[in-house]
C-alpha cells in the first residue's frame, strides 16, 4: 500500500490543517508518512498544496503521481487533474467552486453546507474535507477526534464537539458517497504508533538537547520554524529566544553569548546569511564556538523565497574575509538533521569553530516519520573552563599557542583572577593587539593549519545504500537523500546500483575508514545529483579529491526531484 494525497488551494483556505491533520492521523495509525509543501510567497490567494504520501512501508520522498486530490479551488482541478493515477479520485464540493464534474473520478462533497449545517460555522469546511479523506480510507474517526481535542482545548467543549461532528458528517458523507472506493480502504497495521517530525523541527530538536541556551535569529522563509520550535520550548528549558532587528545584529549576539558561556546558534537563509557575512569572520578571528543554521532557498535577493534550492554551498564555504577553519554538515533526513545539530554543537565548542548546519526548504518543511530518535547517541562534553577548573594554574592567556590550535577556552567573569581578552584585530597569545608578522604566521597557523586536519579526522564516511560493489554510482548531499534512495530500490532490480550520500560534507571525511574514491573510481558511472543549475557539490568534490563526475543531474526550479523526475532524468544515462 502506498497512497498519495495532495490538498490543494488558495493560501488561507487551511491547507496547512487539513494536510498537517491527516499526516497526524497516518503516523498516529503506524503508517509511514512523507509529506511535502509547496506554497507561494504570499498570505493570501495564488495556488498552493500539502502533499502527504503514506505508506506501510517507509517512504522517503515525494511521488508525482496522485491517488487522492482534495481541491478547494477549481484551480486546484485544472491544474493537478492530469496528474491523478488510473484509480485516483478528486473530492471538491461543486457548490464552493460554481461546477459540477461527472466524470467518475469525481465526489461531490458539499464542504460548506455541512459546515454550516453540523457546525453552525463555515470555517468548519477544513474538518468535514479531513472527515471525508478518511471517509474515502474507511479509517477510524478515534486519532482525528484526539487531536481536534488538542487542537481546540482553549476555544472550549463546545468546540469540540461541533468540530467532531463536522468530521462524523463529512465521513459518513464520503463513504456513503463512493462505493468504488472500496478499493482505498486500509488495513489496520496495529498499535504502532510513529513519530512525526520535519526538518527545522529536528534542528531545534537537536540544539535543545545539545544544551543550547541561546537563539538569536531574523524571521526568514524557511528558516523560522527553527526560531519558532526553540520559541515554543523556551520556558520550559530555560533557553533566550531572541528576535533581533536584523541577520547582522542576530549572529553578533549570539557571538556575544557564546563568548560570556552559553552555547549559542542562529540561523537565517540565503539572503540573510549575507548579512552575517562579516559577523562569521569575526567568530573565526576570535576562536567563538557557533553552530549557524542555513536553510536554502532560490535566490540571489529574495528569489523564489518560499521554495527549494541547494544552492548556497559555496557561499557558505567562501564566505567571510580573511581565512580561518568552518565544517559545514548537510543533513539529509530529519533524523540526520538531529543528531548532525549535536556533532555540530560538540565540535563548535571542542574546536573553538564556527560550524553550519546546511539544509534547504525541501527537508525543512517535509515531516517524515520514525520510531524515535536515540538520546544514547547525543555527545556533550563541556569544554568551557570556569574559577575551579582554573585553581592552581599560571596566567590564563586565551589564544595561547597549544600545538593543536586549540587553547583553553574560560568564561569571562567565571574564570576568578584570570582575565579573558579576546580581539578582531590580529592579537597575541594574550589576546591584544599586535601587527608583527611573526606573531600573524603563529595565529593563523594555530587557527587554520594546525586545526583543519584534526577537524577532518572527526568527519564521518559518506553512506552507502545498495550494491556494495556498484556499477552505477548516484551521488548526493543535503535534501536529496531520500528521493536518491527509494530511486536506487527501484533500479536495483535489473542493475548494480547504489547511493553514496554525503552528510558531512567540509571538510570531507578522510577515506581511511571508507575509500569512497575507490568506490566511484571503479563503477563504470558516477552521477552527482544536485538542486541547482551548475552542480556545486560536484565542484567542490573536485577541488578537494581530483575526482570529477563525468554526468550530473541538476533540477533548479525550484521544486524538488520527485521519483518520477529524477527516474526520467536517470534513463538519458542508464
Amino acid at each position: 500500500m502506498d497512497y498519495t494525497l495532495r490538498v490543494g488551494g488558495e493560501a488561507g483556505q487551511g491547507l496547512q490543517t487539513i494536510g498537517g491533520a491527516l499526516a497526524k492521523v497516518f503516523s498516529r495509525n503506524g503508517f509511514h508518512v512523507f509529506t511535502h509543501q509547496d506554497y507561494m510567497s504570499r498570505i493570501r490567494g495564488g495556488h498552493n498544496f500539502y502533499q502527504v504520501r503514506f505508506s506501510d512501508r517507509r517512504v522517503t520522498a515525494s511521488r508525482d503521481v496522485l491517488d487522492i486530490l482534495v481541491a478547494l479551488d477549481l484551480n486546484t482541478i485544472e491544474t493537478h487533474r492530469k496528474s491523478l493515477g488510473e484509480e485516483g479520485i478528486i473530492l471538491y464540493d461543486s457548490e464552493s467552486i460554481k461546477k459540477t464534474f461527472e466524470e467518475p473520478e469525481f465526489i461531490d462533497v458539499p464542504f460548506k453546507k455541512i459546515a454550516l449545517d453540523v457546525g453552525k460555522n463555515r470555517v468548519m469546511v477544513n474538518t468535514v474535507a479531513t472527515g471525508a479523506v478518511l471517509g474515502i480510507l474507511g479509517m477510524g474517526l478515534e486519532a482525528l477526534e484526539g487531536i481536534l481535542k488538542t487542537a481546540f482545548k482553549k476555544k472550549g467543549d463546545e468546540i469540540i464537539e461541533k468540530n467532531i461532528a463536522c468530521a462524523r458528517a463529512g465521513y459518513d458523507y464520503a463513504l456513503s458517497s463512493c462505493p468504488r472506493c472500496e478499493a482505498f480502504r486500509l488495513e489496520e497495521t496495529g498499535n504502532r504508533k510513529l513519530m512525526l517530525i520535519n526538518g527545522l523541527q529536528a534542528i531545534g530538536l537537536g540544539a535543545l538537547m545539545s544544551g543550547c541556551k541561546y537563539y538569536s535569529a531574523y524571521p526568514m522563509t524557511p528558516s523560522t520554524g527553527i526560531m519558532n520550535f526553540l520559541a515554543s520550548k523556551a520556558g520550559e528549558h530555560g533557553i533566550i529566544v531572541e528576535q533581533a532587528e536584523d541577520e547582522v545584529a542576530a549572529i553578533n549576539m549570539a557571538i556575544g553569548a557564546s563568548f560570556a558561556g552559553a552555547r549559542a546558534m542562529t540561523g537565517t537563509s540565503g539572503g540573510g546569511f549575507a548579512l552575517m557575512v562579516e559577523g562569521l569572520s569575526l567568530a573565526g578571528m576570535t576562536e567563538t564556538p557557533i553552530v549557524i543554521a542555513e536553510i536554502q532557498r532560490p535566490g540571489p535577493a529574495t528569489g523564489l523565497p518560499t521554495r527549494t534550492e541547494q544552492a548556497d554551498l559555496l557561499f557558505v564555504l567562501y564566505a567571510g574575509h580573511g581565512e580561518f577553519p568552518r565544517v559545514i554538515f548537510d543533513p539529509g533526513t530529519p533524523k540526520q538533521a538531529f543528531h548532525l545539530t549535536n556533532k555540530a554543537f560538540e565540535l563548535a565548542e571542542k574546536y573553538q569553530v564556527p560550524i553550519f548546519i546546511q539544509s534547504d526548504q525541501y527537508l525543512g518543511d517535509s515531516q517524515w516519520t520514525f520510531e524515535g530518535f536515540d538520546p544514547g547517541r547525543l555527545i556533550y562534553n563541556d569544554y568551557r573552563l570556569r574559577e575551579a577548573d582554573l585553581e592552581g594554574s599560571g596566567e590564563y592567556k586565551r589564544h595561547a599557542l597549544s600545538g593543536t590550535g586549540v587553547s583553553l577556552l574560560a568564561v569571562p567573569g567565571e574564570a576568578g583572577k584570570h582575565l579573558v581578552v579576546t580581539d578582531s584585530d590580529e592579537h597575541d597569545e594574550k589576546g591584544h593587539i599586535i601587527e608583527d608578522s611573526e606573531t600573524r604566521i603563529e595565529m593563523v597557523r594555530k587557527r587554520l593549519l594546525e586545526k583543519m586536519p584534526l577537524i577532518r579526522k572527526e568527519m564521518e564516511a559518506p553512506y552507502l545504500y545498495g550494491d556494495a560493489s556498484p556499477k552505477i554510482v548516484l551521488v548526493g548531499h543535503g535534501s536529496t537523500y531520500g528521493v536518491i534512495r527509494e530511486v536506487v530500490d527501484i533500479f536495483s532490480k535489473e542493475q548494480k546500483i547504489s547511493m553514496l550520500h554525503f552528510s558531512e560534507i567540509y571538510p570531507l571525511p578522510e577515506s581511511d575508514r571508507f575509500d569512497y574514491l575507490d568506490l566511484l573510481e571503479n563503477a563504470d558511472l558516477a552521477i552527482c545529483i544536485e538542486n541547482n543549475a551548475s552542480g556545486q557539490f560536484a565542484k567542490l568534490f573536485r577541488a578537494e579529491t581530483g575526482f570529477e563526475f563525468t554526468h550530473l543531474i541538476t533540477r533548479y526550479d525550484g521544486r524538488p526531484f520527485t521519483i518520477e523526475s529524477l527516474k526520467e532524468d536517470l534513463h538519458a544515462y542508464i
